[in-house]
């Protein structure tokens, strides 16, 4: 499976390491892209929000057991493109 969405960024072998934030944005892009939920509603914001908070958590650890890339990710995530 060589495409993914393209909203999605590769987290693993950033440095610094992905943040919390980072990894919650790509937990609440992926949640958004596979459930068609682009806005919670009151409906939907329960269960939305915690495929966000389980898939988040799942991913944290995913990052943590893989072994070091051996060359940095293609792009940076977009929060780190912003500039202050």
């Amino acid at each position: 499976m060589a495409n993914m969405c393209r909203n999605i960024t590769t987290l693993r072998g950033l440095e610094p390491v992905a943040t919390a934030e980072e990894i919650e944005a790509a937990a609440r892009q992926f949640v958004r892209k596979v459930s068609g939920v682009g806005k919670p509603t009151a409906a939907t914001q329960v269960a939305f929000e915690r495929a966000v908070a389980e898939i988040a958590h799942v991913t944290a650890h995913l990052l943590a057991d893989l072994p070091p890339r051996r060359q940095p990710p293609p792009t940076l995530p977009p929060l780190r493109r912003l500039t202050t």
